[in-house]
């Protein structure tokens, strides 16, 4: 029987398809601020590199799971961080700790633990010992805010070096910008190292804001004209419990013209401005055509609800 460690590992990546190496991770958005701006989170998943450190990168070792890299904003300064991939998902470093429910206090104490025992050197306590504010929540336990899809490639071990080189070379210093220099934008400069241009903006649905949607529905236009390419859709959902459902990650114009409070208004305008109404239209329209929910496999399984399968099986076979 597979260890509890490859079983996560072929459930992120496909079991039933080729291996992915590389892989976009496309975030719902959640939250008061992901109702304002619902274009969600952009992250990359390697699954043969690995962390040797919060800042740094390296080759896996045999049995290792891999790693989650993303640019981050007012993260002690750091344009990007790595994350192995089980603490990313589930702020826990064993499969069989991954709660199959959690409420919001389960999820501040388990990211809190986590970040005690391996994030301090970066998220320090507050100065009265306690859980500290900010934006540092965003590394690790992902799935208990929101559902997330990945879009797998394979990769070679040599493109694996380049990213590994480039990234450990280069200044770690944050530039954040939300319209030109955001995790999507991040994500697009990765891929192109593997995939030169096959990540790309666009004018009609984002006003040229790279977003998370766009960079996923560049990658799975690549793949439909390169189709010798290993590729692999998968959705992680979000773990079940009492903490708010994420909602469907959108583009820039998708965001207001599916938007109630902007209704009146983008109508006004979209009658003076034929191109502004023009793109709003074609955003509508390419939103309902680029439906991750509607992408994933009907039969694609919940990680937690697979561990708990694979642990009750390891129970039968000790009592055995």
């Amino acid at each position: 029987m597979k260890s509890l460690q490859i079983s996560l590992l072929w459930l992120l990546l496909g079991a039933t398809a080729a291996r992915a190496d590389v892989a976009l991770l496309l975030e719902e958005p959640f939250g008061a601020f992901g109702g304002m701006t619902p274009t969600g989170h952009a992250a990359i998943y390697l699954s043969r590199v690995c962390a040797d450190s919060l800042l740094s990168l390296r080759r896996c070792e045999q049995g290792e799971q891999g790693v989650v890299i993303s640019r981050y904003h007012r993260i002690a300064g750091y344009d990007w961080i790595a994350i192995p991939l089980l603490p990313y998902l589930y702020a826990v470093n064993q499969p069989e700790d991954v709660p199959l429910t959690v409420s919001p206090e389960d999820v501040a104490a388990l990211r809190d633990s986590y970040r005690r025992a391996n994030l301090e050197a970066i998220v320090p306590d507050a100065e009265d010992g306690s859980t500290p504010k900010g934006d540092w929540t965003q590394l690790v336990g992902s799935a208990y805010d929101r559902t997330i899809y990945a879009f797998g490639v394979e990769s070679s071990q040599e493109q694996d070096d380049a990213l590994i080189e480039k990234l450990n070379s280069r200044s770690n210093k944050t530039h954040f910008n939300l319209f030109f220099f955001n995790c999507a934008d991040f994500a697009r400069k990765t891929l192109d190292l593997y995939y030169p241009h096959a990540i790309h903006r666009s004018l009609l649905n984002d006003a040229g804001v790279m977003t998370p949607k766009q960079a996923a529905r560049s990658l799975v236009s690549y793949r439909k004209h390169h189709k010798d390419l290993q590729f692999s859709i998968l959705v992680i959902p979000q773990v079940e419990g009492t903490v708010p459902r994420s909602t469907a990650v959108r583009g820039v114009f998708e965001s207001l013209v599916k938007s109630k409070r902007y209704a009146l208004p983008l109508v006004t305008v979209a009658v003076l401005h034929p191109y502004f109404g023009g793109s709003l239209a074609f955003a509508w329209i390419e939103g309902s055509r680029f439906d991750p929910r509607r992408m994933v496999p009907a039969n694609s399984s919940s990680i937690p609800a697979a561990i708990e399968v694979e642990l009750q099986s390891n129970r039968t076979l000790s009592a055995q």
